[in-house]
């Protein structure tokens, strides 16, 4: 098995186990790296570590937790809609 195998089906079995945990720490990191990236692309020459650390916070504190509970309340709201009667305006 591979490197990429095994490390996708430890991600899996993370997200499984401590899900709110793994999307802020998976949130932080990709911040980081669109932050680093855009720098580069942008003609900064010395990465901006202030900058780069905000963005890994907002990351990791706000985007991962909120999306999490997002999908939660989201789906919950779903399984509401679908209980409703059908009316004549509803598409669903």
């Amino acid at each position: 098995m591979s490197i990429a195998k095994r490390g996708l089906q430890h991600y899996l079995l993370q997200l499984q186990h401590h899900p709110l945990r793994t999307k802020a720490l998976t949130a932080g990191v990709l911040s980081a790296i669109s932050d680093i990236v855009s720098q580069k692309l942008s003609g900064i020459q010395k990465l901006q570590i202030r900058r780069l650390l905000l963005k890994v916070l907002f990351g990791f504190a706000y985007l991962g937790p909120f999306g999490h509970y997002y999908h939660i309340l989201f789906s919950r709201v779903k399984k509401t809609r679908k209980q409703l009667p059908r009316r004549w305006w509803s598409n669903s």
